[in-house]
């Protein structure tokens, strides 16, 4: 069935086909699904190593931080350690990204293809900031997991807060995306 807001489901809802790649990036967040699905990544040989990012979250106050979270879940799940990079400064999406491609500069990863696991109602708002952070000659291959809320591109519209938290993505899109489209364009004619 089509729904007037199908364009809604089609601009916040990402997922590609996943390929080989050079690392797993997990911006940041309090859902294990994103690690175990970085896990499942890793484990089928598709990436040398993960790259978690997030400071301190209020969700998961036992744990200094999201990275070190999602780590322990990714150790927990077999994960080698020195295979989890580290990112722990990371406080939004942007410098997820930004923090993120600085971790991978300081350890001399050559990076030309990276796997993005996150939330699937994030999932635009993540690639968007991602691929305007990192370089552009850097392909993005996007695996999206529902949360606990389980929130995805066919039952968004079926709940109050589910619709709520979608609508949230159309405007912090457009808010993160307003003041920097004109300086992307520039940089990038």
């Amino acid at each position: 069935m089509s729904y007037p807001f199908d364009c809604i489901s089609d601009l916040i809802f990402v997922e590609t086909e996943i390929k080989s790649a050079d690392i797993i990036l997990v911006p940041g967040g309090s859902h294990p699904q994103l690690m175990e699905m970085a896990a499942e990544l890793f484990k089928q040989g598709l990436a040398p190593y993960i790259l978690p990012s997030g400071h301190f979250n209020p969700k998961i106050p036992e744990y200094s931080s999201e990275w070190e979270y999602l780590k322990s879940i990714g150790v927990n799940l077999g994960i080698p350690e020195e295979r989890i990079l580290k990112e722990d400064k990371a406080r939004h999406t942007f410098e997820n990204a930004e923090l993120s491609l600085e971790v991978i500069k300081e350890n001399k990863l050559s990076i030309k293809k990276a796997i993005l696991i996150c939330k699937a109602f994030h999932s635009r708002r993540a690639l968007l900031t991602y691929q305007a952070m990192f370089p552009k000659d850097i392909e993005f291959y996007v695996a999206s997991v529902p949360d606990n809320r389980d929130i995805k591109k066919d039952n968004w519209f079926l709940d109050d807060k589910k619709i709520r938290l979608v609508m949230g993505e159309v405007v912090k899109i457009g808010k993160y995306f307003e003041t920097y489209i004109k300086q992307f364009y520039q940089e990038n004619k």
